[in-house]
């Protein structure tokens, strides 16, 4: 099964639509990551996309809980409460229902893969460290788990196998991707992985193109990619919807 892997698209519809032109028909089925809508300017064309979609599972993040009142924005800074107020306003009555019905992660996908939109233990923690990586892994089910939330694309191996290193506590290696890079691991039947594809929909790596993943069951493979997309028409259509102007220029700068 080859899965198109797509995460934190954000109500930007220029990246996610630049993002299936650059998949093409080269998956089978979509695994979707969470936080389809905030931050940008197209929240219900986002959602109508991704419906239409041969999706496989499909999990909700954050902003998507809290934009359809099923969780508060203590958490947010003042930015990012501006934009998921203007969300919720923006969403329609079906699509605001359709958003509040996705289940939280984990969720479990095959013998190999489960996919959560923070960590396994907590969809809403980040991944920022070795230790975040490590407790994740520890919590997850399948030897790869497949996580978004960071908008940073990252792969961490953990070799359990390896006594000598577990001893010392260096076990758990970051092994990609290079910032700015397209990337491709081959998954060891002997090792577990913790992956992030990067976000559609915001960037947070210094490179602003879109990133997704192609995740290869059989071939034992994962691919994270970049794709440019119209930067501008989605930096304009911010700034005609009234959103905090930062939320535009920081499309351009992929921080």
């Amino acid at each position: 099964m080859k899965y198109l892997v797509l995460s934190d698209m954000h109500a930007n519809l220029e990246a996610l639509e630049a993002t299936l032109h650059a998949a093409g028909s080269a998956y089978d089925r979509v695994l979707v990551l969470g936080d389809l809508v905030g931050y940008g300017a197209d929240p219900n064309a986002v959602i109508d996309q991704v419906r239409r979609l041969p999706v496989a599972t499909l999990i909700r993040g954050n902003h998507d809980k809290v934009a359809t009142g099923l969780g508060d924005v203590e958490g947010f800074n003042r930015i990012a409460r501006e934009a998921i107020a203007w969300t919720a306003s923006a969403l329609t009555d079906e699509n605001r229902a359709w958003l509040a019905a996705l289940p939280p992660g984990p969720v479990l996908i095959d013998d190999t893969v489960e996919i959560c939109h923070g960590t396994p233990f907590d969809e809403d923690m980040y991944v920022f460290e070795d230790l975040d990586a490590l407790r994740a892994l520890r919590a997850a089910r399948r030897p790869l788990c497949l996580y978004g939330h960071t908008h940073v694309p990252a792969v961490f191996e953990l070799d359990e196998h390896d006594t000598d290193a577990l001893s010392i506590g260096i076990a758990l290696d970051l092994i990609g991707p290079p910032r700015g890079s397209a990337y491709s691991v081959v998954l060891d039947p002997q090792l577990r992985y913790l992956a992030n594809c990067g976000a559609v929909g915001q960037p947070r790596d210094g490179d602003p193109r879109a990133a997704y993943g192609v995740l290869d069951t059989n071939a034992r493979t994962l691919a994270i990619l970049r794709v440019e997309y119209d930067v501008p028409t989605a930096q304009a259509k911010i700034v005609r919807a009234g959103l905090p102007p930062v939320l535009a220029q920081r499309l351009a700068l992929g921080r």
